[in-house]
């Protein structure tokens, strides 16, 4: 059962992660915010939802 929750979590940090950096690409057009966002991941997501 251990195992299953860790793929879980790895498989939902990965998904945010690509999320995250694909609505940043979409929204600045630059690579150093894309890296940003996507270190900041699930936090860019929800602030990015709730500000537009």
């Amino acid at each position: 059962m251990n195992n299953s929750k860790n793929e879980i979590t790895k498989y939902g940090i990965t998904f945010g992660t690509s999320l995250t950096i694909a609505i940043s690409w979409s929204v600045n057009k630059s690579v150093l915010w894309a890296m940003l966002h996507g270190f900041l991941s699930w936090f860019y997501v929800i602030w990015h939802v709730f500000t537009r």
